[in-house]
C-alpha cells in the first residue's frame, strides 16, 4: 500500500460528480469540490493530482473534459449507497492506496494559468447564484406549516398599527 494525498481523493469523486453525462471542464470539476468539501484546492496540488491520476490510468482527457475511467470506476464503486461525504472519501483514499496501476498510461499536465483560470471561473458563477448547477441553492424564506392535514404557508407578519 501507498501512501495517497486526500486531493487525489477529492479530485476522483469531484470528477465523478461532475461528469455524469459528458466529459466535465476544469471549472466543473473545481465547482464539484468545493461543494464536496467546502474549500478549492491550491492549483499546484490541483496539478498534481491530476498528473498523478492520469499517470496511474484513472483520468482520461476526452474532447476538451476530463472523465473517469473503467478502472476509476470500479474503484469508485463499492459502500453502502447513502453515506457521509467524509466517509466516502476515505473509502476511495483506501481503494486508491490498494490500486496497483496495469500498464503505462499518458500523463495530463495541466499548466498553472488553465488550473488558476478555472479557479477563477468558479469563483465569479459562485456569485452568481442559480447559473452553477452545482452549487447548493439558497434556502427560500418561505415556510410551511401542517394544519388541519395539509400543508400550508406561513402567513406573514403583519406588523403592529398604530
Amino acid at each position: 500500500m501507498r501512501t495517497i494525498p486526500d486531493v487525489d481523493a477529492l479530485i476522483l469523486l469531484a470528477t465523478a460528480l461532475a461528469s455524469k453525462r459528458r466529459p466535465a471542464a476544469l471549472a466543473e470539476i473545481v465547482s464539484a469540490a468545493d461543494v464536496l468539501k467546502g474549500t478549492v484546492p491550491y492549483e499546484v496540488k490541483l496539478g498534481e493530482a491530476f498528473y498523478r491520476l492520469s499517470a496511474d490510468g484513472l483520468i482520461r482527457q476526452v474532447a476538451g473534459g476530463f472523465t473517469l475511467t473503467p478502472e476509476a470506476e470500479k474503484l469508485m464503486a463499492g459502500g453502502r449507497r447513502k453515506i457521509e461525504t467524509d466517509e466516502r472519501l476515505l473509502l476511495i483514499k483506501e481503494n486508491l492506496a490498494a490500486y496497483e496501476p496495469q500498464g503505462e498510461h499518458e500523463p495530463i499536465f495541466l499548466p498553472l494559468e488553465q488550473i488558476g483560470a478555472a479557479i477563477a471561473a468558479h469563483r465569479s458563477e459562485k456569485k452568481n447564484p442559480g447559473r452553477n448547477l452545482l452549487m447548493p441553492k439558497a434556502t427560500d424564506p418561505v415556510r410551511f406549516y401542517k394544519r388541519d392535514g395539509q400543508w400550508r404557508r406561513a402567513a406573514p407578519s403583519r406588523g403592529r398599527k398604530a
